[in-house]
C-alpha cells in the first residue's frame, strides 16, 4: 500500500509557542510510564480499559511498533507533547484511521498528564496537529469523539476550533463500558485553517 503523503520519510516534528510535538521514541519510556502511572486515576475514566501490563516495557515496545507501522502505512501519526520551556513530556496526541480517496479524513485522540491539565497546552497541540493534518497529510476533515460527561475534553476541542456535529450512540467501549460520544470535527476550510496549512 502506498500512502501519498508519506513519500518524505523524515519523521514529523511540530513546534508551537509553548509545546513541541514529535513521534515517540524508545528513550521516552521511563518518562511516559511515570507520567501515565501518576495520572492513572485521572485518565482511566476516559480511556479503554488498561491492561495488566499497560506500563511495562514489552507493552511499550508493542505500542511503538504499532505507531511505526501506522506511520509507514500512512494510516496514522502519533506524537508526544513536550513543554518547550522544560522539555518535559506532558501527554500524547494521534491522528489515526486516516482514509484518503473520497474521505480524506482522520480521527484524533489525545491524553495529558494530570499535572498539566487545564493549562492550555492541549488546545495548542491540537491546533498544531490540525495544521499538520490539513497541510502535510492533505486531509480535508479531522474528527474527535468525546464522552458527554468529559467537560474538560469538550472545552479543549471547542477552544481548538472543533465543532460539535452530533451524538454517536454506544460508540466506544471506554473503561469496560460502551458509551455515547459527541462527534466533533474540524475541516480544512474552517476559519483559521485555510491560512495555517504547512
Amino acid at each position: 500500500m502506498i500512502a501519498l503523503p508519506f513519500f518524505r520519510r523524515d519523521l514529523p516534528s511540530l513546534r508551537g509557542e509553548r509545546v513541541a510535538l514529535r513521534m515517540p521514541a524508545a528513550s521516552d519510556y521511563r518518562e511516559w510510564a511515570a507520567l501515565r502511572a501518576e495520572s492513572r486515576r485521572f485518565l482511566e475514566p476516559w480511556e479503554p480499559r488498561w491492561s495488566s501490563d499497560e506500563l511495562e516495557w514489552p507493552a511499550w515496545r508493542q505500542r511503538l511498533a504499532r505507531y511505526r507501522d501506522d506511520f509507514n502505512q500512512g494510516t496514522g501519526a502519533a506524537f508526544f507533547i513536550f513543554e518547550n520551556s522544560s522539555g518535559r513530556l506532558m501527554g500524547g496526541i494521534t491522528v489515526g484511521n486516516i482514509r484518503y480517496g473520497v474521505a480524506q479524513t482522520g480521527q484524533i485522540g489525545y491524553w495529558i498528564g494530570e499535572r498539566y491539565a487545564g493549562m492550555g497546552y492541549m488546545p495548542e497541540a491540537l491546533r498544531l496537529v490540525a495544521r499538520h493534518a490539513f497541510g502535510t497529510l492533505r486531509l480535508h476533515r479531522i474528527e474527535a469523539a468525546c464522552i458527554p460527561d468529559n467537560l474538560r475534553s469538550i472545552r479543549v476541542l471547542e477552544k481548538a476550533g472543533f465543532r460539535r456535529e452530533g451524538l454517536l450512540r454506544s460508540y466506544l467501549r471506554i473503561n469496560g463500558i460502551w458509551h455515547d460520544h459527541y462527534l466533533y470535527a474540524l475541516i480544512a476550510d474552517d476559519p483559521g485553517m485555510t491560512t495555517a496549512k504547512d
